[in-house]
């Protein structure tokens, strides 16, 4: 049986990648009694870790978020992707760049010295957006657009504004809130770097109907997009934050759980398909028929080389 020490962060690290445990594969994967993972549970909650029980026929256990945060644990993958978001971080547009800096920095100092090696193969040149948005200024707006909350603003120094939010999107390395202005009557789009947020908001709406927001931010600029002869629309299982500063001329749009969406445009469906698939992420094809019709076209000739 390994030392107690060594038991409890592999306890712990299974934990942290699932969200519930029967007690019985944690024993089994632990290689040691349930008696003992219900012991070691008790030592990890003493240390601050909320660690739920869970009824139920197998039973078993969960680790909760706290109102304090504890020591968190990653294995060597994990700790070298996370050195390596906070990199591209720094390049995000997004108003985090010297938090992550920081982070970076903190997070180098505490790994090992092999792990410290592999993330100094990697460095990334940061090219500043053309206007950084402030992250306090981009909670803001995300957390109206989520609660549905009027919103009153003052923008580019001078104009007061009282809008209903509605999307917060990013296209070319630039933030923007896509909102119904309640004095024009109309839709308006915002430059998240030129609004500067008033307090409170202001009462609950109820979300007009915007049907291709991905359409209606394209048509107010002029760019190449209008001369690509294929468009198509996917979730990524990536954060918009992330996502920016590689989609081009795309059009993002921050979505919950830490997703986007986004439309692009290429020469040929194969071509973004291809292109798409370089987010490295879980996806979701919107449309159009002809995309997913590339994507299965793109997976059958990888399959094939893959196997020859």
């Amino acid at each position: 049986m390994p030392k107690t020490s060594a038991r409890l962060l592999s306890l712990l690290s299974l934990l942290q990648a699932r969200r519930d445990w029967p007690g019985a594969l944690l024993a089994e994967r632990l290689e040691i009694s349930q008696r003992t993972v219900r012991r070691d549970v008790d030592r990890l909650r003493e240390l601050g870790y909320p660690i739920q029980a869970i009824k139920g026929p197998d039973g078993g256990y969960r680790l909760d978020a706290g109102a304090d945060l504890p020591p968190l644990l990653f294995d060597d993958d994990q700790a070298v992707a996370l050195a390596v978001a906070l990199q591209i971080a720094t390049t995000s547009g997004a108003g985090i760049e010297e938090a992550a800096a920081r982070a970076l920095t903190t997070v180098r100092q505490v790994m090992p010295a092999r792990l410290r090696h592999r993330i100094d193969l990697l460095q990334v040149t940061a090219i500043a957006p053309p206007q950084q948005a402030d992250s306090a200024v981009l909670m803001t707006l995300s957390a109206a657009v989520h609660a549905c909350e009027v919103l009153r603003f003052d923008y580019d120094g001078q104009q007061r504004r009282k809008v209903q939010p509605h999307h917060l999107v990013t296209r070319a390395g630039r933030w923007y809130l896509v909102a119904w202005d309640l004095d024009r009557d109309d839709w308006r789009i915002f430059r998240a770097d030129k609004i500067e947020p008033r307090t409170p908001t202001g009462p609950r709406f109820t979300p007009r109907d915007l049907e291709d927001v991905t359409a209606f931010v394209a048509s107010r600029f002029q760019g190449s997009e209008a001369g690509w002869p294929c468009y198509g629309e996917v979730i990524l299982d990536r954060p918009a934050a992330e996502v920016t500063r590689f989609a081009g001329d795309g059009v993002l749009e921050e979505l919950a759980d830490g997703r986007c969406r986004l439309t692009l445009g290429s020469w040929s469906w194969t071509a973004l398909a291809a292109t798409l698939g370089r987010f490295d992420a879980d996806l979701e094809v919107i449309g159009p028929a002809e995309l997913r019709e590339a994507f299965a076209t793109l997976a059958s000739r990888y399959a094939q080389a893959a196997s020859g």
